[in-house]
């Protein structure tokens, strides 16, 4: 495979720069965990989870499958996938499908390019990949049957402009499905008291990290923007067998800055302070 060198301009991403570098050395360990899917694992019985990056890349293929169903993505549909990565949801719903129209949309031209080199359409099915904002969307309205968001809305600059944008470019009846890291009450209290005084409390490896919204704020927004709100699924036991693996990783690789964020992530997920949350909307 081509190198992938770009870097996309005023976008902090130091966690991508770090994947495509170990991608395009071809380290085996991060192709594994992270050469497909660049999000969290999902498993039905966490106490099962082996710790092995063999069983992580499962998971996290797993993850992805709970939100295609959660949206209810189905043959015909015109599906969007923002915030797409190197392609991980395309390939499986161009996998799984065989009448889809699929868009892969993502503000880094690396990213859009590793998913244009490994992912063909497959069957009868339409892939594109588009750079652009998720927040300016660059389609027609009613335009778009299913618009995905796996593990990345809280990356975007704002969620109330996002639900905006998708609501404007779905067609009547159409849905949205995410998983998102959701703030209880008390979390987001303590966010804003620091906040307030002046503290970061994000490591800045994983670039803009909004973890102040709530699952409260998500039911507002969903009605303020023209959603109802068809289900709602608190994963979190299911995704902590995560942390270990991905840790593990950075270890290997030297990354430590990497260790210790994802290792905080992990312990207020298992404090209960973040929830990690599907939803699923519709018009």
């Amino acid at each position: 495979m081509k190198p992938i060198s770009l870097r996309p301009a005023n976008i902090p991403l130091p966690y991508f720069d770090f994947l495509l570098e170990q991608l395009n050395r071809g380290e085996p360990m991060v192709q594994q965990a992270f050469g497909r899917h660049v999000h969290w694992g999902y498993w039905p019985y966490p106490k099962q989870a082996d710790g092995s990056v063999e069983d992580f890349a499962i998971a996290s293929e797993r993850l992805c499958q709970r939100v295609i169903a959660a949206a209810g993505v189905k043959e015909g549909d015109r599906v969007l996938d923002v915030g797409c990565g190197f392609g991980g949801t395309i390939a499986s719903l161009n996998e799984q499908f065989h009448t889809v129209n699929l868009t892969g949309l993502n503000i880094d031209s690396r990213q859009l390019a590793r998913a244009r080199q490994t992912i063909k359409p497959l069957n009868q099915n339409q892939i594109e990949f588009v750079e652009a904002d998720a927040c300016q969307m660059p389609f027609a309205d009613a335009s778009i049957d299913v618009v995905l968001a796996v593990e990345c809305i809280f990356h975007f600059p704002s969620r109330v402009a996002f639900f905006q944008e998708a609501r404007r470019v779905l067609r009547p009846g159409g849905r949205l499905g995410l998983c998102d890291f959701v703030s209880t009450p008390f979390f987001q209290t303590f966010q804003n008291v620091t906040a307030q005084l002046g503290v970061k409390l994000a490591n800045p490896v994983y670039g803009r990290v909004d973890s102040s919204f709530t699952l409260a704020d998500y039911k507002t927004l969903a009605c303020e923007t023209g959603f109802s709100l068809r289900l709602q699924e608190d994963i979190t036991r299911n995704t902590l067998p995560t942390y270990p693996v991905v840790c593990h990783v950075f270890e290997q690789m030297n990354y430590s800055k990497a260790v210790k964020a994802t290792a905080t992530a992990g312990l207020l997920s298992r404090l209960g302070l973040l929830r990690y949350q599907i939803l699923s909307f519709a018009i």
